[in-house]
């Protein structure tokens, strides 16, 4: 595993970038999409892993996340590079994003893993890190 982190980014910060994918896989846990689009901004835009269907809306997250938590997915983190990508006046991290790899498990029987490319750019909400774009996409099969 490689990993990355920008070093203009304290450590308190990438913990924050860290804890907000946790956050969000434990929302998965919970099995209610509210609670897994809680984790996005209000105008936050998913294209997703399991569908062809580019989420734009909180509508559009809904309906994606209702088939998606119906297999039980928990995702771990196998690779991530964290960047800074845009600061506030104050010159503190405003937008960030993180790129890698992870593997999502699914309780329903007879799922397969599913290991794919992702990134997650994360906006400063008041203390918190929501997501406002997230991408994922499977590993090819070489």
């Amino acid at each position: 595993m490689v990993n990355s982190v920008d070093t203009r980014l304290s450590a308190a910060e990438t913990a924050g970038v860290l804890a907000a994918f946790d956050e969000w896989n434990a929302a998965l846990a919970t099995g209610d999409p509210w609670a897994v689009i809680a984790k996005y901004t209000r105008d936050g835009m998913l294209i997703p892993t399991l569908s062809e269907d580019v989420c734009t809306c909180p509508s559009d997250l809904h309906a994606y996340f209702v088939v998606f938590l119906a297999k039980l997915p928990q995702g771990t983190l196998n690779e991530y590079n964290i960047r800074l990508e845009a600061v506030d006046r104050l010159g503190e991290p405003l937008v960030v994003s993180n790129s890698g790899i992870y593997t999502f498990e699914f309780g329903e029987e007879g799922a397969k893993p599913a290991t794919a490319r992702f990134t997650f750019l994360y906006k400063r909400v008041g203390t918190e890190w929501r997501i406002h774009q997230h991408h994922s996409s499977l590993m090819p099969e070489l």
